[in-house]
């Protein structure tokens, strides 16, 4: 029996993958996505892998929704959670402008570990109240969206998660961020810096949003930001704070 599933790959260790995704992928005759995370996922005996550039998406999700009308098994991979600006979303936009024999298709969506998740569980508890994602990236968007929801999430008291930080093709575009919220919110904010959470070269670092380093993040960083509430628990010499957000909350 065909079938497409949308996979979260959880954000790197295999620990973190759940025992769904694992199953499913085991159980594919076709993994489709970008090249990294293709190769993230282990290898099955006669399993076709299609690997494509990082913003081919809706061409891979119409590539994926054709091979399961053909009758194959189809994982789409994504980092994270595949609903989480990622492949998701491309797949339902996929299907609801395709052929109308699409729409028969067994379509599954797998939850994963998404990294706002992964990076907040090493960090303490900085999601523990009201929280907002935002992607910086402006492929898909007009940076002056962008630049309206920050202002607006940053002056409801939010904290912000930011995905898709900066990257070569894309480099000014946090410093951009850090300066707008600067001229919001107290300087002595915590901003946090989570680089390939549950990888061998994981770092985390949290800095003053003051003295907040653009330079920090890499594609692989999910970047946090606090509010005037957040608290940092002292540890002893040598160890980084805990980062936590109260459980009740005070107007902005």
């Amino acid at each position: 029996m065909s079938w497409l599933k949308i996979i979260g790959l959880g954000p790197g260790a295999d620990s973190l993958r759940t025992p769904e995704a694992s199953a499913a992928l085991a159980e594919a005759t076709d993994i489709i996505g970008y090249g990294p995370y293709v190769a993230r996922v282990p290898h099955a005996p006669g399993q076709r892998r299609h690997e494509t550039d990082n913003r081919q998406e809706l061409e891979r999700a119409h590539h994926a929704l054709a091979l399961a009308a053909e009758g194959a098994r189809v994982a789409v991979v994504s980092s994270g959670d595949a609903g989480v600006f990622a492949m998701a979303s491309a797949v339902f936009e996929a299907l609801e402008g395709g052929p109308a024999a699409w729409r028969a298709l067994d379509v599954a969506v797998l939850p994963g570990l998404s990294a706002m998740f992964a990076a907040a569980a090493r960090l303490g508890a900085p999601l523990g109240h009201d929280f907002c994602a935002l992607s910086l990236s402006d492929n898909l968007k007009p940076w002056p969206l962008v630049e309206q929801r920050l202002r607006a999430a940053a002056g409801a008291g939010f904290v912000i998660a930011l995905y898709n930080p900066i990257s070569r093709a894309r480099p000014w575009q946090l410093g951009r961020a850090f300066a707008m919220l600067r001229e919001m919110l107290p300087g002595d904010v915590p901003v946090a810096f989570a680089t390939a959470v549950s990888r061998p070269e994981e770092a985390i670092a949290i800095q003053p949003l003051a003295e907040a380093d653009p330079a920090r993040a890499d594609m692989r960083t999910l970047v946090m930001i606090g509010t005037a509430q957040s608290r940092l628990v002292p540890r002893g010499a040598g160890q980084r704070p805990w980062l936590y957000a109260p459980r009740s909350a005070r107007s902005p």
